[in-house]
């Protein structure tokens, strides 16, 4: 049974943040580990197995470019 509630958050992060972030991403992605990443307090586990997408949406006067991660619970 999956105890977890469903939950949506956005979260920003100055720069250098998010760049120290992507390249822990990238180098679990090249080694073929596990990435692990903490979101609002919460300890998220991102299996090898998972598909890495990005997103363009456009919108009158604004942009967003989304990476996305998605993988299915086993």
């Amino acid at each position: 049974m999956n105890d977890k509630t469903e939950r949506d958050i956005e979260k920003s992060y100055p720069t250098a943040d998010f760049v120290a972030k992507l390249r822990r991403l990238a180098d679990c992605l090249e080694k073929g580990q596990q990435f692990e990443i903490s979101i609002a307090g919460e300890r998220i586990y991102v299996p090898v197995r998972a598909i890495y997408s990005i997103e363009h949406e456009r919108e009158e006067n604004e942009e967003e470019i989304e990476f996305q991660i998605k993988w299915t619970k086993e």
